[in-house]
């Protein structure tokens, strides 16, 4: 028969717990509320929080777009948003929902959804910036109308590999190809940002389309903000001490499974736009080293 009450069960027991308690301070798991998670940036009263902190709004109109960033820096994590994109012609405008640490050699991890013609379908502009440079655009069309209702989007950004997801289906990898020579975001910190802006010079079919003001103002919506990831604070990781057997924590390795790799294929045979690493137009000398990796 068990000893419940026996004095070297109970030690157990309290060091199971302490375990448990000192294991999940390591990651910083944080459901939404804007009040507390974010500073709104930019915008002169165009960003609001409302629904007591339950959903943060941004809106543009001739004179300025408006913006917001997270109080919390992360190195590594799995961040989830979801947005409600701005309804009719929104073409000029653009909805930027990114991570990014500082300086000339800043690390980004960027969604950017290209605005449009009423009937036209919103073209999702992913990018990855290491130590400063970019141009790794890869361009989607969403299978969905973004603006009747709020979705998912998501980035697993961990030692080995930067996933993006729309609604839990991936439609983007960025391999870590340190050993081909490309530098792989690792060492700056980043905090979450967001914003809508006016990039009519290229936004819309290259910039042919102008944004049109008599339809201002234009908003976008978020909620839902959940972080699963390792915040940095005066100069270290909380992740610095993490189990790597720990479950809780499996997203520090996680990559794409069999089925997960299968959808990023549908979504790439179906709703790509355009992608940096077919075209030889643009690196007539050869594609960038790390193309060799993407999807492999």
């Amino acid at each position: 028969m068990a000893c419940f009450s026996c004095p070297t069960r109970t030690v157990v027991v309290v060091l199971i717990s302490l375990l448990f308690m000192i294991s999940t301070s390591l990651i910083d798991v944080s459901a939404s509320n804007f009040y507390q998670d974010f500073d709104i940036t930019w915008g002169d009263g165009r960003a609001k929080v409302l629904n007591d902190g339950e959903l943060l709004t941004l809106s543009i109109d001739k004179a300025s777009g408006s913006g917001f960033q997270s109080k919390n820096e992360y190195l590594f994590g799995k961040i989830d948003m979801q947005l409600k994109l701005v309804p009719g012609n929104s073409a000029g405008t653009v909805t930027a929902y990114y991570l990014s640490s500082q300086g000339s050699t800043h690390d980004e991890i960027d969604f950017e959804f290209l605005g449009n013609l009423s009937g036209d379908p919103y073209i999702v502009h992913t990018n990855v910036f290491t130590q400063g440079k970019g141009s790794r655009e890869q361009q989607f069309y969403l299978w969905f109308d973004p603006t009747a209702d709020f979705h998912t989007y998501s980035v697993l950004w961990n030692p080995q590999t930067i996933i993006f997801y729309v609604d839990g289906t991936p439609i983007r990898v960025f391999k870590n190809s340190e050993s081909q020579g490309v530098p792989y975001p690792k060492n700056q910190p980043m905090r979450v940002y967001a914003s809508l802006w006016n990039a009519d010079d290229w936004a819309t079919r290259g910039g042919l389309v102008k944004t049109d003001w008599t339809k201002a103002p234009f908003t976008a919506a978020f909620r839902n903000f959940t972080a699963t990831a390792c915040v940095w604070s005066a100069g270290k990781s909380s992740c610095s001490s993490t189990n790597s057997n720990s479950t809780k924590n499996s997203w520090l390795w996680q990559e794409l499974d069999s089925a997960s790799q299968a959808r990023l294929k549908w979504v790439q045979n179906n709703y790509m736009v355009y992608n940096y690493c077919t075209d030889t137009k643009r690196f007539p000398q050869g594609l960038p080293p790390e193309c060799t990796l993407i999807n492999s």
